[in-house]
């Protein structure tokens, strides 16, 4: 638990992370993720509760944990008029690496991140993309067992997006436990193994994504448009195909695992629907069912 005078921001939580994992924290803005992994890093302490990092107490042994932890941050904090290089040296001073280790681990970095023909550029030149590059590299000179990554690709083109992704997948690779927070969809699917869905600083659920998906919702759902009031109509009609249902305004929403089935029954309804929409359940109808709201 974490409380900020008098608030709570994160209530009574309970989840592990199993080595070697990526494991994610979805939820909106102010859901509590950001205060959860500030707690991890051990930089903000616990209000009530037991916290063990990397087989540490949080509380009593911040140090131990930090030595072994890597760290990306939501928001920017590289120093700008730095080179590339130089930020990477500069952070490489605060866990002591004797000079030719830390140059080493350097060159290897910038391999890794591909910005090795950006070594020399001052970091205010960089492009979005490129920094949160060099952010994950400057993460990783530690050589880490566990990667805590805050929101790592908010703000960044779909392609830079992809790039950072691929960064992701080759430490998971190579061995490295990840945490990442994020609000993106398609970010959670394609990189969790296991996620916790959190909203208003509870978990909601916990689970493999496509497992949270059709445990929830299905493999498929329906749109429907307008109802007009007419869902108490309608849902008599289709309940042996559903699984669960939603509406938000004038669009109904149901949840199968039969998609064709349920199409078909749809289509002889007595309705004038402007838009029917058959396609896949995503994480998205997970935390609608769950809350009532779009994941935003």
């Amino acid at each position: 638990m974490k409380k900020y005078n008098g608030f709570t921001a994160v209530k009574g939580i309970d989840f592990d992370v199993r080595p070697g994992e990526c494991f994610g924290f979805l939820g909106p803005n102010g859901a509590g993720k950001t205060t959860t992994i500030k707690m991890l890093c051990c930089f903000t302490p616990v209000t009530r509760g037991t916290l063990e990092v990397l087989g540490h107490d949080a509380r009593r042994q911040p140090r131990e944990i930090k030595a072994r932890l890597g760290v990306v941050p939501q928001e920017d904090n590289l120093d700008p008029e730095l080179t590339v290089a130089e930020n990477l040296l500069l952070y490489a001073g605060y866990f002591d690496l004797p000079r030719a280790v830390a140059q080493e681990r350097v060159e290897e970095l910038l391999a890794f991140a591909g910005l090795e023909e950006k070594a020399g550029v001052a970091v205010e030149h960089l492009s979005g993309g490129m920094k949160r590059r060099l952010a994950i590299a400057r993460g990783l000179i530690n050589r880490p067992q566990l990667l805590i990554l805050d929101e790592p690709t908010t703000g960044l083109d779909p392609e830079a997006r992809h790039l950072v992704w691929e960064k992701m997948r080759q430490l998971k690779a190579g061995g490295v436990t990840l945490i990442l927070t994020t609000h993106y969809l398609e970010e959670a699917a394609q990189l969790c193994d296991r996620l916790v869905i959190m909203d208003q600083g509870v978990i909601l659920d916990e689970g493999a994504p496509r497992e949270l998906v059709e445990h929830h919702v299905g493999r498929e759902v329906l749109e429907l448009a307008p109802v007009n009031g007419r869902a108490g109509e309608i849902l008599p009609l289709v309940a042996g195909e559903i699984l669960a249902y939603h509406t938000i305004g004038q669009t109904l929403y149901l949840y199968t695992s039969n998609g064709r089935r349920l199409w078909r029954q749809v289509q002889g309804l007595d309705g004038n629907f402007s838009h029917q929409a058959l396609r896949p359940a995503t994480l998205e109808d997970v935390f609608l069912k769950l809350t009532g709201r779009n994941l935003s």
